[in-house]
């Protein structure tokens, strides 16, 4: 059975109507079921900044205090050269403190601002007989400290913490 054209216009009509008065009652704002995504959306992006952010300063402060360590090392062999001995802090171990980072640029490199503050690291120089020497790096002001040692040979090695 076919419905007749005029009663299918009239129902076309209606529904337009219904269509047209269900789209004027919403808003043309967002919900917040769409701001909440947004929100959080942008929180996860936040977030994995941050910890690029954090790696990449971390990483670094590293690269850095690398360095400043081969620096040293360079300067040793300079004071080698000039004195006959290297320049060590203590016997066989040593603690890395400012003290220690001021009396490195104080004896190797007379007094200049070597050693910057702003990398996070502090270095000592142990001695390893009387030929021999270490040069050790500690990472200030972190929970689990990066520890890196550089030998008079050139070698590098890092902490577990690093």
């Amino acid at each position: 059975m076919l419905i007749p054209l005029k009663s299918w216009l009239i129902a076309l009509r209606l529904s337009s109507r219904l269509f047209t008065k269900i789209k004027s009652k919403s808003s043309p704002g967002f919900s917040l079921v769409e701001l909440l995504v947004v929100v959080a959306i942008i929180g996860i992006i936040s977030a994995i900044g941050i910890i690029t952010y954090n790696g990449y300063i971390s990483g670094t402060k590293e690269k850095s205090a690398k360095n400043i360590m081969q620096q040293i090392s360079l300067a040793q062999t300079e004071e080698y050269s000039n004195s006959g001995s290297y320049f060590t802090q203590e016997d066989s171990t040593c603690t890395p403190s400012s003290t220690s980072s001021d009396e490195i640029e104080l004896i190797l490199f007379g007094g200049g601002d070597q050693i910057g503050k702003d990398i996070g690291y502090e270095i000592c120089i142990s001695s390893n007989g009387s030929s021999d020497f270490n040069i050790f790096a500690e990472e200030q002001g972190a929970s689990s400290p990066c520890q890196l040692t550089l030998s008079r040979n050139g070698n590098f090695t890092r902490g577990n913490d690093c």
